[in-house]
């Protein structure tokens, strides 16, 4: 059966299961581009909708291509620009630049498991991550000499990943000869197991070992599981005596994980361990501008603080939001208005922890030792007026409260008091690595 046949006998199928406009919208411009050794390549008209049909319809059309075709393994989507897309409706519509990401932006290769979108240019920096960053630069001049092992932690969705691959896509590039390899710890322990499984431990060992430069996600993943923490261990000091870079990452400090061998903390340790915290208000604006600007997707200043006011999750979840923006004004052809937007936050956003202005002066007075009441006092005490000060700078940076707010709140101060308090802090992290990481580390207690 050719291509086109096949094609053709999915579509059939699918459209006596899907709503008329669906089918029309998502599937009519669709195409086999190539079956290559099982892997069918279908060609969709944008990036739009191949974000669509692989997290809406992927399953779907993967199991009746396997039902059709009996060598079909798996799925992957290419984006053709010969097809014209569907105007979805009659009414007049202002011409908006379309955004397509180039073929080989989607591909990862097999041999180093590297994104090519993971890029340096495309990371947006910030007080939140600029430590890591920082780290991350100076391994990408120096690999195995400068931070080896680089550590970096934090939770999901903040980056870790996008930053590790950036350092392995640009040695990749300026440094040919170095092998780089990312895995996640999961799949280094699965592989691990299946190579004792089939007798080929060795071989697993020398294939590990003959990178320059290993980055693994997610070593969490190691804690209770023996073996595949006793094989890392053994591979960390081979690479490391060989001046081979490492690179890892998991959602909290190594310290802190249960279970984890006291060798392999003692490892990371001996190198860079860096966090990488929330995104703070400022952050969130430069991410949501940055990844708008690069999908040429227009957005009014008070709708992307609105976005960021609203969206006080990870970087993961302000990226879905993006996409599904950017896919509602290709569809709909014009800018979205505040109600649209709004109503594509309420269906794309997990809901909001609720934490009081209360909530947040107990978390720090806590975390500083001192009385809950003294913050509300008219003291000038050292000890009070810092976490003081950090109360007002979390309001205001992640909760968005107005400066009056706080400062009624927090015993009847003025605004402009709380104006200097808050703009003190924003300094002071910048060159006081101390004070950034107990700002982040509350920042972790309150989220």
């Amino acid at each position: 059966m050719d291509n086109k046949k096949l094609w053709e006998n999915v579509l059939g199928v699918i459209e006596l299961q899907v709503s008329k406009a669906n089918f029309n919208m998502w599937f009519r411009d669709t195409y086999i581009h190539r079956l290559d050794d099982g892997v069918v390549y279908l060609a969709v008209p944008s990036i739009f909708a191949k974000e669509w049909l692989s997290s809406k319809f992927h399953k779907t059309i993967l199991k009746y291509l396997r039902d059709f075709g009996n060598d079909v393994r798996s799925l992957e989507y290419v984006i053709s620009k010969s097809q014209e897309r569907r105007e979805v409706s009659e009414e007049p519509k202002r011409a908006l630049p379309a955004y397509e990401l180039p073929l080989q932006d989607f591909y990862i290769s097999k041999d180093d498991n590297l994104n090519p979108k993971y890029t340096f240019e495309t990371f947006v920096v910030g007080p939140f991550n600029e430590l890591a960053h920082a780290a991350a630069q100076a391994v990408m001049k120096n690999p195995g000499i400068a931070y080896n092992p680089l550590y970096i932690y934090g939770g999901t969705g903040r980056g870790k990943t996008h930053l590790m691959q950036a350092v392995g896509n640009h040695i990749k590039q300026n440094h040919p000869a170095k092998r780089v390899f990312y895995v996640t710890s999961e799949r280094f322990a699965v592989d691990y197991m299946n190579s004792i499984q089939l007798g080929k431990a060795n071989q697993f060992k020398e294939r590990y070992r003959k990178y320059d430069v290993l980055i693994m996600d997610d070593v969490q993943f190691f804690s209770s599981k023996e073996k595949s923490q006793e094989e890392f261990f053994h591979l960390f000091n081979t690479l490391k005596e060989s001046n081979k870079q490492l690179i890892c990452s998991s959602d909290q400090h190594p310290n802190h994980m249960p279970d984890l061998e006291d060798r392999l903390k003692s490892r990371f340790g001996s190198g860079m361990i860096v966090d990488v915290s929330a995104p703070d208000y400022e952050s969130r604006i430069s991410i949501l501008r940055t990844k708008l600007s690069r999908q040429s997707i227009p957005l009014p200043e008070e709708h992307l603080e609105f976005l960021a006011s609203s969206i006080d999750g990870n970087i993961r979840e302000l990226e879905g939001v993006v996409n599904s923006i950017a896919m509602q004004t290709q569809l709909r052809g014009r800018e979205l208005n505040i109600l649209e937007i709004k109503n594509l936050i309420k269906n794309n956003s997990k809901p909001k922890k609720s934490i009081s202005i209360k909530d947040v002066v107990k978390i720090v007075s806590d975390f500083y030792n001192i009385e809950e009441t003294h913050i509300y006092e008219k003291t000038r005490k050292k000890e009070v007026v810092k976490p003081r000060q950090v109360i007002m700078y979390l309001l205001r940076e992640d909760m968005n409260i107005s400066y009056p707010s706080i400062g009624e709140k927090l015993g009847g101060r003025d605004h402009t008091t709380v104006i200097h308090s808050c703009e003190k802090i924003k300094e002071d992290i910048k060159s006081n690595q101390i004070l950034l990481q107990e700002v982040n580390h509350i920042r972790s207690l309150i989220s």
